[in-house]
């Protein structure tokens, strides 16, 4: 590809971003920016032999794996869920989205958990390419990692269902974290499987760009 459109991509990417952080009113520096686009370059550039994702066109790459992973970005600026400091982002696959929240919140702890080793060497490289020094990579089975302090919560975007979440999940977060578990419809079914074990806190209405589809952050703890 020559160089002009290289060119012409980057800055198409760059304001589909802008754009859809604005729509969210997630307030992206030109540091978090760069950061977010050069991981998706890479995700789609490592995409095509480690099978990072089933989709493969870069900008629907910043619709429905950036721009979903930011609309959480909100809640975690909230002062009652500030002080969640140390994260735990369990089935992250290529770094979803635990990578783009670490971007965001530099002073915030996350670590990123995948039995998958073609995505976690990927990971690795994100970790020091970026040097995101608030970054651990675990390439574990959840029920295999046993972290030396608990974390303040676990969160998931694509982790099977809320009982394998819970269940699975339990052994790592502190008495009173959270589990946080971002779903596309309301998922009463699973919730009602879950209810002797954990209790709803909250759930958010997540606004996503280019996004028709309902999302929900889904706020739990242990009973």
């Amino acid at each position: 590809m020559p160089n002009i459109l290289i060119r012409e991509l980057d800055l198409n990417l760059q304001q589909q971003l802008k754009n859809g952080a604005d729509f969210m009113s997630v307030n992206l520096t030109q540091e978090q920016q760069n950061n977010l686009l050069l991981y998706i370059q890479e995700f789609h550039k490592w995409n095509q032999a480690y099978n990072l994702s089933a989709v493969r066109d870069i900008e629907q790459m910043v619709a429905r794996h950036l721009l979903d992973s930011l609309s959480v970005v909100p809640f975690f600026q909230r002062a009652d869920f500030s002080k969640l400091n140390n994260i735990a982002d369990v089935g992250t696959g290529g770094g979803l989205p635990g990578i783009p929240l670490a971007i965001l919140f530099p002073d915030k702890n996350f670590t990123l958990v995948d039995s998958n080793g073609k995505k976690t060497r990927f990971l690795v490289h994100i970790k020091n390419l970026l040097k995101l020094k608030n970054v651990s990579v675990e390439n574990k089975r959840v029920e295999q990692v046993q972290p030396s302090k608990a974390f303040d919560a676990v969160i998931s975007r694509a982790f099977a269902s809320l009982e394998d979440m819970t269940n699975g999940c339990a052994h790592l977060i502190n008495q009173s974290g959270y589990f946080l578990a971002m779903k596309g419809l309301f998922p009463t079914d699973e919730l009602s499987t879950i209810e002797s074990q954990v209790r709803l806190i909250e759930t958010i209405r997540l606004t996503v760009a280019e996004t028709d589809g309902e999302r929900h952050l889904l706020v739990l703890q242990k009973q």
